[in-house]
């Protein structure tokens, strides 16, 4: 049996996306087990609406299926006194491993705690702050990529981004792990 074009081509494509998609199923949905599940979804929707891709960033085009997957899962799996609100809700600098100095194992101990505490106060955001936070500071997308994934105006991507990073700001003053 010949092997098909258009699927070779769509795993060219959207594999290498995999690890980003996952992340931020994960960070919406809450745990790696519903994470999988949504990212499934997400590959599966893709591959069924591969050809209305248009060329341009797959990263992008994928990761707006994910969110779209995650919010079908929502409505579909969740109680509604649990709310991700795909509107406002109401009321570093990089390094690179290879110039830095070696650290000693006390310094890596405290940011692996710092690390994990980030992570637990990311929690506590409401889902459309850690949605943004995460395409910006983690995955590294513009502003337009991420209004392109969210479906939201640019603007609109700036000020939740402004307004997530002033949260956990404010969330890691009121932990006890605040200087």
């Amino acid at each position: 049996m010949a092997p098909d074009p258009r699927r070779r081509q769509f795993e060219l494509l959207a594999l290498p996306h995999l690890d980003a998609a996952f992340n931020l199923a994960r960070w919406l949905a809450g745990n790696t087990a519903d994470a999988e599940d949504i990212v499934q979804d997400a590959y599966l929707r893709g591959w069924r609406y591969f050809d209305s891709f248009r060329g341009g960033d797959m990263r992008v085009w994928l990761l707006a299926i994910v969110r779209t997957a995650f919010l079908t899962w929502m409505k579909d799996n969740r109680s509604p006194r649990l709310v991700f609100f795909a509107e406002d809700p109401a009321g570093a600098e990089k390094t690179t491993a290879w110039t830095d100095a070696p650290r000693d194992p006390e310094a890596l101990l405290l940011d692996r705690i710092d690390s994990a505490v980030l992570a637990q106060l990311m929690t506590r955001l409401p889902g459309e702050y850690r949605e943004v936070l995460l395409l910006r500071e983690m995955e590294d997308f513009s502003y337009l990529e991420i209004a392109q994934i969210t479906g939201t105006p640019v603007g609109t991507v700036m000020s939740r981004i402004a307004r997530a990073r002033a949260a956990l700001r404010q969330l890691w003053k009121d932990s006890d792990h605040a200087m």
